[in-house]
């Protein structure tokens, strides 16, 4: 998209008022009196001058903040009625308070009362919300007077900031469908250049299947939302290139995909034993934030480095053997260090001299309770040759982890282990390029303000050395009050639904104006008050209807491209659920 830029601001729009006389006005916010037969509404943008003696006048534009209007002429409260009436002389007057978001040149002076308030169109609208500015516009939606609004891409991508936080109440604050969106728009317009074919995103679901369908068209869309699209400059269609990963199914030996609603183009994910093993992956199985307040913690890691130096791998499958013992399944390697734990003989060995036997009993009592939760996602009975690993890198462009169907500690095991996979993968690369998305809701539970765990040390890391990685965090929370804080305050955009009262008034969202914090109280789905370092107001935003499908009964038909998974196109002839070296030949049929 060519940059937005024009020389000067000759015709801005309408005249709407003049900046009010019986208020202070200052070079930050002054009043503008509603002139009759016209209105301005919040969001509005407007532009004023302020002729200076012997230099060029300064151009102030700003945004509206409030709204009021009055009768003039009124003493008493009960006047209104008799003005109703027409027996008492008085008339309605509007004025609006204005937040100024640019002055140019900048001297800051404030405009003089009487100054004429144009309503800001065209160049005169894309300077004063400093569009102008933007190299690389990335259209976000539509304000309220129907004209696009755009993301500066320096603050999203790393190059001058990175990471985005959205909040609002779950279900009715739209979060979720506002990151694709995102998404959706930084994929589809030319902000990326080049890079945007390599370009990845790793997306987590958690709630119902609605995330199945991103390649899938949405029945639904109508001639009005393309057009709304088209007004963005976006083509109105689904993803190109997704990729769908589940968890096995609990007691299914086969490792088929646990979805109900999509069919064909899912892939399984899990963990083979060795891997567990050799990568020291045991710490997230204990990921919970109070976990790391507790003394058993020093077991998790002695226990973890034990795995590591002791555990073969299995000829033929995802097994290992430690100590001569062969060892199949997740339950079986958990009761077998428990029993080497409970051995006096074998237990220092272990987890060192140092730690008494209430400490072991504590992680044993949690390792026990873990196997019910992961005995799925750690296994030693599948295919290793089969892929079954999350790899954005070898993945389509998105990547969907879907997580609705695990218990709690399951789901952190799956965010924490692949965050990290993928976090060191970078670190590896050792580029920013290709960028890869991390789009995760409920932050608050994996990031909480309080406590340790090894998730939040990860998402921590993508926070704070991401953007020099090319990891770009878009969580998404209920509370960001409840967000770890070094999160919060190193996403550069920050996006706000509709709120819970308690929530507004706290200070994570000192960023709002007043007005605004009001008006998160009632706003809609699809509107989002959008925080950008370039704009010193928030702007509010409607982005349009998903053109993709948001749950199956919306979803169109399947490109053909989705109906064959990774597994199948890597091996047609696989056998599902052998270990490797089980050829076909071999089936006992």
């Amino acid at each position: 998209m060519p940059r937005l830029e024009s020389p000067g601001v000759d015709a801005p729009g309408e005249v709407v008022g003049r900046v009010l006389g019986t208020a202070d006005a200052t070079p930050l916010q002054f009043w503008t009196a509603v002139a009759p037969g016209s209105y301005l509404q919040l969001d509005d943008v407007v532009v004023t001058r302020r002729e200076l003696p012997g230099g060029e006048p300064v151009t102030i534009a700003g945004v509206v903040t409030q709204v009021r209007a009055r009768h003039e002429g009124a003493q008493f409260d009960s006047d209104v009625f008799a003005i109703a009436d027409g027996t008492l002389p008085a008339q309605v007057q509007e004025a609006a308070e204005i937040t100024t978001t640019r002055v140019d040149p900048e001297t800051y002076v404030p405009p003089h009362p009487g100054a004429v308030v144009h309503r800001a169109r065209g160049e005169a609208r894309r300077q004063a919300l400093h569009f102008d500015r933007m190299e690389r516009p990335i259209p976000i939606g539509t304000g309220r007077d129907g004209v696009p609004v755009y993301l500066n891409a320096d603050f999203l991508d790393g190059q001058r900031g990175a990471h985005v936080s959205i909040s609002g109440i779950s279900g009715v604050a739209t979060k979720t469908s506002f990151a694709t969106f995102l998404l959706y728009s930084v994929f589809n317009s030319p902000v990326l250049g080049g890079d945007r074919v390599n370009t990845k995103a790793l997306i987590f679901n958690v709630k119902g299947e609605d995330l199945l369908f991103l390649d899938h068209p949405n029945a639904r869309l109508d001639d009005r939302t393309r057009a709304a699209y088209a007004q963005l400059g976006l083509p109105a269609g689904p993803f190109g290139d997704v990729r769908v990963f589940a968890p096995p199914r609990a007691g299914d030996r086969s490792g088929s995909p646990d979805v109900s609603s999509r069919l064909s183009g899912v892939d399984t994910f899990y963990w083979t034993l060795a891997e567990f093993c050799a990568k020291r992956l045991l710490p997230y199985v204990f990921a919970d934030a109070d976990d790391e307040r507790q003394q058993y913690t020093m077991v998790v890691h002695a226990v973890a480095a034990h795995l590591e130096r002791h555990a073969q791998p299995a000829e033929g499958g995802g097994g290992v053997s430690i100590d001569g013992v062969a060892i199949n399944g997740y339950d079986t390697l958990v009761d077998f260090v428990v029993d080497r734990l409970n051995d006096e003989e074998t237990r220092h060995s272990w987890t060192g001299s140092a730690v008494g036997q209430g400490t072991v009993n504590a992680f044993a009592r949690r390792l026990i309770a873990s196997k019910k939760d992961l005995s799925r996602l750690i296994r030693g009975d599948l295919a290793t040759r089969r892929p079954h690993e999350v790899n954005t890198a070898a993945s389509a462009q998105v990547s969907v982890v879907d997580l609705h169907n695990l218990p709690d500690r399951a789901q952190r095991f799956v965010v924490g282990v692949t965050l990290k996979t993928e976090f060191e993968r970078k670190e590896k690369a050792g580029t920013a390029k290709p960028l890869l998305f991390v789009v995760l809701d409920e932050l608050n539970k994996y990031a909480p303000r309080d406590g340790s765990s090894p998730i939040k040390e990860v998402l921590l890391d993508i926070a704070e050395r991401g953007r020099s990685l090319g990891v770009i965090l878009v969580g998404a929370q209920q509370t960001a009050s409840e967000v770890e804080r070094r999160i919060v305050t190193n996403s550069a955009v920050r996006v706000v639904g509709r709120l819970d009262p308690a929530e507004a008034s706290r200070p994570e969202y000192g960023f709002l104006p007043q007005a605004q914090r009001q008006r998160v109280l009632l706003a809609k789905p699809g509107t989002m008050f959008v925080n950008q370092p370039d704009i010193p107001v928030p702007l509010c935003v409607e982005f349009p209807f998903p053109a993709w499908a948001t749950r199956p009964a919306e979803a169109g038909a399947a490109p053909a491209a989705v109906l064959r998974s990774i597994t199948q196109s890597a091996d047609p002839f696989a056998v599902v659920g052998a270990k490797s070296g089980l050829s076909d030949d071999e089936i006992p049929f």
